[in-house]
């Protein structure tokens, strides 16, 4: 099984995000490729309940996701909300205390 999202996944994921021509370290950009790599993960894991090392990655996957969330949340709220509805997350709204 190969690390990380197919080379052309990948590169599709960063031009629908970018915010400019050269970006691929954005944020909303890392968050993107973030959520398709947990999808993935996500399926195996769901198939291969014995599987505690996927498991233990996708933690560490999703808590990363939620990091950078929250730095955006901080930084650009507008960005947040656009990119949250956008990718389609479950997040909890910390402004209104209850999910977005």
């Amino acid at each position: 099984m190969s690390k990380g999202l197919q080379k052309e996944t990948k590169q599709a994921l960063i031009a629908e995000h970018r915010i400019n021509e050269k970006d691929s370290g954005s944020p909303d950009v890392q968050i993107a490729v973030l959520s398709k790599r947990i999808e993935g993960l996500t399926r195996h894991a769901q198939g291969n309940a014995k599987d505690h090392h996927t498991r233990l990655g996708l933690q560490k996957l999703v808590a990363k996701r939620n990091r950078l969330l929250a730095y955006l949340e901080r930084e650009d709220f507008d960005r947040y909300k656009a990119l949250v509805e956008k990718l389609g997350l479950r997040r909890r709204d910390r402004r209104a205390g209850r999910r977005s």
